[in-house]
């Protein structure tokens, strides 16, 4: 089989992925458990890849699964701007890896989580 289920039927497996990649966008660096984050890296190198591609297609593509929430982004002068996580994929993140073809996130083991000792991993954007 070619992806995890993650023990969701297809609607609820999209939601979380469409949710996992927003903050990932967002925060630039979430922490998950390991299944999710390995399914969530190829999604996020997607929406990368369309955010280097940049035109109005891929735009619109992005926005059919990335979730419209408020991203504040710091500029080199220390000031705060809001904008919205579709623009800062587009605008912030997409340009860092222009020069870069694929591997645009990185895994991190942290350890067992307390509850269910499920392995504990922080993913995020290189």
């Amino acid at each position: 089989m070619g992806y995890r289920k993650l023990g969701r039927t297809s609607s609820q497996r999209k939601a979380l992925l469409r949710d996992l990649a927003t903050d990932l966008i967002v925060n630039e660096r979430i922490e998950t458990t390991e299944a999710r984050a390995k399914e969530l890296r190829s999604v996020v190198e997607k929406m990368i890849t369309l955010g280097k591609r940049g035109d109005l297609h891929a735009r619109r593509q992005a926005a059919a699964f990335i979730r419209r929430e408020v991203a504040t982004t710091t500029d080199e002068n220390g000031n705060e701007s809001t904008s919205f996580a579709l623009q800062k994929l587009f605008d912030d993140v997409a340009p860092r890896y222009a020069d870069r073809q694929g591997g645009y996130t990185r895994i991190l083991k942290v350890g067992p989580r307390r509850g269910d000792g499920a392995p504990v991993v922080v993913i995020e954007l290189v």
